[in-house]
C-alpha cells in the first residue's frame, strides 16, 4: 500500500484503549477482522455489525473508530450519515479503491483513514492509530489533488473563512426563493417585479458571496 506524506488533521487526546465497531455486510470480514484486531495492544473491539445496524450500534456504542468495509454499495453515504448522528466518532475505510477518484470520494465522505483492498491487518491497525493521532496519510499526487480539490470548492461556493456578507431586504428575500429551487422567472411572479431585475439582483448576490454559480448561492444561504 502506498502511504506517504501526511495532512494534520486536529488531533485531540487519545484514549488509553481505542474502541473499534467493525462494519460489514460480510460476515467472513467481520469475523476475521474481530479476531485478528482483538488480539492487537491498544485495540477493543465493541461489536462486529452488518451495515444496516452501524448506525444505530454507532449511536449506542459509542466507539472512538467505526471500521467500515468501503466496498459495501452504500459505505460512503454511511459513512457521511454515521459522521453526521456520532460526529466524535472517526470512520477508517478498509476495501478501498485507491485510484484518485475513489480516495477523493473517501475525503469527501469524512474518513479518518482508509486501507486497500490489498492491505494487510498490520496496516489496518497502524491507521486506525494514525487516524486517532489526527493524521491522515495519502500518496503524494493524492495530496496534491486534495489541494486542487479544495481550491475548485472555494472557487465554486467562496472561501472557506468568508465572512457572511451583509444583504438587502430584497437580496435576502431573492437568496431564500433561489433557495427553494424557483427560477428567476418564478422569483419575478412571486415578488412582483421584473425578470431583469431579479437578473441584476442575482448578478449582486453572486458577488457579494463570491462565488460562480446560482447553486452556490442556495448552499451559503443553508
Amino acid at each position: 500500500m502506498m502511504l506517504a506524506h501526511s495532512i494534520l488533521q486536529n488531533p485531540d487526546s487519545r484514549p488509553s484503549c481505542t474502541r473499534v465497531l467493525i462494519v460489514s455486510d460480510v460476515l467472513l470480514y467481520r469475523e476475521g477482522l474481530k479476531a485478528s484486531l482483538a488480539g492487537l495492544a491498544g485495540l477493543e473491539i465493541t461489536n462486529a455489525v452488518s451495515g444496516p445496524e452501524a448506525i444505530t450500534r454507532a449511536q449506542a456504542l459509542a466507539p472512538d473508530v467505526v471500521l467500515l468495509d468501503a466496498s459495501l454499495p452504500d459505505g460512503l453515504a454511511l459513512a457521511r450519515e454515521i459522521r453526521r448522528l456520532a460526529p466524535g466518532v472517526r470512520v477508517v475505510g478498509f476495501g478501498v479503491n485507491l485510484a484518485e477518484k475513489g480516495i477523493l470520494a473517501c475525503a469527501e465522505a469524512g474518513l479518518a483513514g482508509f486501507v486497500g483492498s490489498d492491505g494487510t491487518v498490520a496496516e489496518l491497525a497502524t491507521v486506525i492509530d494514525r487516524a486517532m493521532r489526527g493524521e491522515l496519510f495519502c500518496p503524494p499526487r493524492i495530496v496534491a489533488r486534495l489541494f486542487d480539490r479544495v481550491a475548485e470548492l472555494a472557487r465554486d461556493y467562496g472561501p472557506i473563512d468568508a465572512a457572511e456578507p451583509a444583504l438587502t431586504r430584497r437580496e435576502q428575500q431573492i437568496a431564500q426563493l433561489i433557495k427553494q429551487g424557483l427560477s428567476n422567472k418564478e422569483i419575478a411572479v412571486e415578488l412582483r417585479i421584473g425578470p431583469a431585475t431579479v437578473k441584476r439582483y442575482v448578478h449582486s448576490l453572486l458577488e457579494k458571496f463570491q462565488v460562480q454559480r446560482r447553486s452556490a448561492i442556495a448552499a451559503r444561504v443553508r
